[in-house]
């Protein structure tokens, strides 16, 4: 199956990309649907920011925030990831016609979110998390990054076991950007070899992140436009989908879903392509670079270009 398109949908008032665009009720079951026209195949929807700054709201808050909307976009059709780490929340959405649970604590913050996964039989995505960004104990230090993201995933992991949850029912996320720095993310990114060898579905999500921006402008990483940011992500998205990731969680669906598209039907055609032959006289009786161009001709010098070639 195709690498997943998962579109974020933020009603909140201040997520770091697009806080207060989809508060307002109508709005944001616009903008659901408009994923889904973009190509999503989930909505994750979320009513509770965690950027760095950013305050926990009240359980009733979120709840208004994140039930009205799953419940009417899961009335038109669609698969509805909950953004949250409330087991109440979670609860509440899923009876709403959400599917899938996505916590970035993993149960961490609300210990009671494994039993509802359990109960409920609906995935969870299980996030690598080492505290909110904004408590100051939140531990940013790696020995290595991968080995150590591994590890505790997998305490996690045997949590949600442990829990009553299936196996085929958990997901794992590395966490990009969440107690991390950027040089930590591209490691977790090169080696993401590392997670989907642990045998579950793999969901990463690096949407529009700092690490992203800070590699298109270092020196005004905030300045960079969603616009940039969403080239970026599709690049990060082909990577994923050539890398095994089951989905990738993004703000602006449509060019993701075409770098997936090239990512999967590249890997096809090399799956098919035959294997060269070895030549085998060997390298010795290659012909030369001079032959190569033929006899009586000459190289140009480098950078020229022959009096063929159109500029």
């Amino acid at each position: 199956m195709r690498t997943q398109i998962m579109g974020v949908l933020n009603v909140t008032a201040d997520s770091f990309s697009d806080g207060g665009r989809w508060l307002d009720f109508d709005q944001a079951v616009g903008h659901g649907i408009a994923l889904l026209e973009a190509g999503a195949d989930i909505i994750d929807i979320g009513g509770e920011s965690t950027r760095p700054g950013s305050v926990r709201v009240p359980e009733d808050e979120e709840l208004a925030r994140v039930v009205p909307v799953t419940r009417e976009l899961a009335r038109q059709g669609a698969v509805i990831s909950v953004d949250t780490m409330r087991a109440a929340v979670a609860r509440a959405a899923l009876d709403a016609g959400a599917r899938i649970i996505n916590d970035v604590s993993a149960g961490l913050t609300d210990p009671a979110m494994l039993g509802v996964a359990a109960e409920s039989g609906a995935p969870i995505v299980l996030m690598h998390w080492r505290g909110l960004l904004t408590d100051a104990h939140a531990e940013y230090a790696y020995d290595d990054v991968v080995a150590e993201v591994r590890t505790e995933l997998s305490e996690r992991i045997d949590a949600a076991l442990a829990a009553g949850i299936a196996e085929s029912d958990i997901i794992l996320d590395p966490g990009l950007g969440f107690s991390k720095n950027a040089e930590h993310n591209w490691q977790l990114l090169a080696g993401l070899d590392a997670f989907t060898r642990m045998g579950f579905r793999l969901l990463v999500a690096g949407s529009r992140k700092r690490f992203l921006a800070s590699l298109l402008d270092p020196q005004d990483p905030a300045g960079v436009t969603n616009t940039d940011r969403d080239s970026a992500t599709a690049a990060i998205s082909a990577y994923c989908a050539r890398a095994g990731a089951w989905a990738v969680r993004v703000h602006e669906p449509r060019s993701s879903l075409i770098a997936v598209q090239v990512a999967e039907a590249l890997a096809e055609h090399a799956a098919r392509a035959p294997e060269l032959p070895l030549d085998p006289a060997g390298a010795e009786d290659s012909p030369s670079p001079e032959a190569a161009v033929g006899p009586g001709t000459s190289r140009p010098a480098p950078g020229t270009r022959p009096d063929s070639e159109v500029p």
